[in-house]
């Protein structure tokens, strides 16, 4: 085992030395002229594309060497397990990619730290970690593709396409993708057997199982998208005509605020609305969506954007640091670190802050103001318990916060004039959950506010409504509810709901697993509209289409009574992907008629 684990080693350590003194040298490019530790969440995901690719070729070029007849039976033609034999030749990749990956990583890592002013945390060097980890996924992709037989090899994709859609953050984000790596290596022991065209038994099959029907899910999504793009090319998509049709969803998000708000009164009964609709045509309305869709928390592996601001006046970059809870300056100029600056003086941060509008910056639950004067950050408006940012807009006089479940107006003058919270703020309830919200437009009026919601966003896969509500704040804090307006999609039921009638097994699945190991975010809180009973017809006869189309199959392959039992059970909860995978999975067996003068035989 250790000779061909060396052996292994010496056929790709020249390749991997290359691989990583280019890596080194791009990562040493880079980060000159850039801070690689404060880069928005679009950059790491570039690069963890680049990794788990690296991986999955290595995976791909290395089992697929020893998948050539003769060269398989001359690797496990030795006095060991077939499975110490895998783990001999998957020790040497994680090894390479080790090599190839962490190291030019960690060079790297260490110099930022050693010889800049730039901050790094501990969630950086975690960062590393979850690169490798990546890798190594791609790698036991690539090899549990190349060794499955040909029928089965797109199984093992579904995780990497999965996985960049999780919301996991930090440490949980290692864990999901250990857990991602676990599955994928357990998979690879589970095919590296002497009859390798064979598909695994036992508790292989049910790891092969599991996300060959997934993948299936993603090819039927995939199909979906495709017809789409006819769809679009054709001029008829409703969200790529010339012109948006009148009262349409697609209407209201485009179109300027004035005429927004004037649409959404047209049909108001309220005694004010004629008046509100002329003062529309001549206010300055302020217009915002869902500024922090995914708010900051504490040791993430990424930025959901850079956690850094600048004082241009005295020439200071502030970045913030998870590790002492505060942020941490150095010079422009000079670079040289200057100091560290906390809530008030010295006092950690309660949540990590995004810089935002204004020389804002957003907690989770808390709005700080950084003062250039006296080079301190003063907390100015805490949210109630339970509710967190979701979007801040500041033009000077006013200050408007929206939580996941309220807006609060705030005047802003008194925070140009004196420290301490902001007090006297009106609430306005949310008509819907934000992940719904495309927009915001509020009006000011003498004796309140005038708020129009559009509530349109995800209305195009389920997932949300589509109506314009508008609201009205007084100084005293009431709220009146000024008119509703619906607004058309263009898309029908089976199209709006494709994802789920394809498998609502699969479909709900996901989306149950996708913010596991997560705080609450406000892009994620959706309410999705009760769905057609054409929908669920369509999804009901499927569904029993499936088992009847999985029953008859089942019949004329050689699985086990018990393993047909359970893809009857799979194409009855799963649908059409069940059936899809059983028919890639399990090929009919091969009859044999015996031509046998006035018998009529027949041999399996």
């Amino acid at each position: 085992m250790n000779d061909l684990f060396k052996a292994e080693l010496r056929r790709f350590l020249p390749w991997a030395l290359v691989y990583a003194a280019v890596h080194l040298s791009v990562l040493m490019f880079l980060t000159r002229v850039a801070d690689l530790a404060q880069q928005p969440d679009e950059v790491y995901l570039a690069f963890a594309a680049v990794y788990a690719l690296s991986g999955l070729l290595l995976g791909l070029y290395q089992m697929g060497g020893y998948r050539r007849p003769n060269a398989w039976l001359n690797l496990l033609h030795r006095p060991l397990p077939p499975w110490r034999i895998a783990l001999a030749l998957l020790g040497a990749g994680a090894v390479l990619l080790a090599l190839a990956v962490l190291l030019p990583l960690l060079g790297t890592a260490a110099w930022q730290e050693g010889m800049t002013p730039r901050v790094l945390d501990l969630r950086h060097w975690l960062l590393c970690g979850a690169a490798l980890l990546l890798a190594l996924a791609g790698y036991a992709t690539g090899a549990a593709a190349i060794l499955l037989p040909r029928r089965a090899a797109l199984a093992p994709l579904a995780f990497l396409l999965l996985l960049p859609a999780a919301y996991a953050t930090g440490v949980g984000a290692l864990l999901l993708q250990g857990l991602v790596l676990a599955w994928l290596l357990l998979l690879v022991l589970a095919a590296f057997k002497p009859d390798v065209e064979r598909l695994p038994g036992g508790v292989g099959a049910w790891l092969l199982a599991v996300p060959m029907q997934v993948m299936m899910w993603l090819l039927l999504v995939l199909a979906g998208f495709g017809a789409e793009l006819l769809w679009i090319a054709q001029g008829t998509h409703p969200n790529n005509l010339a012109s948006a049709p009148a009262g349409s969803a697609k209407q209201a998000d485009n179109a300027e605020g004035p005429d927004l708000i004037v649409a959404g009164l047209a049909n108001s009964t309220h005694p004010d609305a004629p008046l509100w609709r002329e003062q529309a045509a001549i206010s300055d309305i302020a217009t915002f969506g869902l500024g922090i869709p995914k708010s900051p928390a504490w040791h993430e592996l990424s930025n959901r954007a850079p956690m850094e601001f600048d004082d241009e006046a005295r020439r200071i970059r502030w970045v913030f640091s998870h590790d002492l809870g505060k942020f941490v300056g150095y010079g422009l100029a000079d670079r040289q670190r200057v100091g560290e600056l906390g809530v008030d003086g010295e006092a950690r941060f309660g949540s990590p802050p995004l810089p935002v509008e204004g020389g804002l910056l957003a907690g989770r639950d808390t709005l700080y103001q950084f003062d250039p004067e006296s080079q301190r950050v003063l907390p100015r408006v805490q949210l109630p318990a339970g509710e967190f940012m979701a979007a801040v807009r500041h033009d000077g006089e006013r200050l408007v916060v929206m939580s996941q479940r309220a807006l609060y107006f705030h005047d802003a003058r008194p925070m140009q004039q004196r420290a301490g919270l902001l007090e006297n703020g009106l609430r306005m309830p949310l008509p819907g959950p934000t992940g719904n919200l495309q927009r915001v437009d509020v009006m000011e009026l003498l004796d309140g506010y005038l708020v129009s919601f559009t509530m349109t966003r995800l209305r195009h896969n389920g997932r949300g409504d589509s109506f314009q509500r508008l609201l009205k704040v007084d100084e005293a804090g009431v709220v009146t509810d000024v008119a509703r307006r619906e607004l058309g999609t263009g898309y029908g039921p089976l199209f709006t709901w494709q994802t789920w009638w394809l498998s609502p097994a699969i479909k709900t699945s996901l989306e149950a697993l996708r913010p596991v190991l997560s705080a609450p975010q406000a892009e994620a809180m959706v309410a999705p509209p009760p769905r057609p009973r054409l929908v669920d017809g369509v999804a009901l006869g499927l569904l029993l289409l499936s088992l009847a189309a999985g029953a008859w199959r089942v019949r004329r392959t050689a699985l086990s009574p018990r393993a047909r039992l359970a893809w009857c059970l799979a194409c009855a909860l799963v649908g059409l992907p069940a059936l899809m995978a059983l028919w890639r999975l399990a090929p009919v067996r091969d009859d044999l008629t015996l031509p046998v003068a006035g018998v009529a035989g027949v041999a399996s």
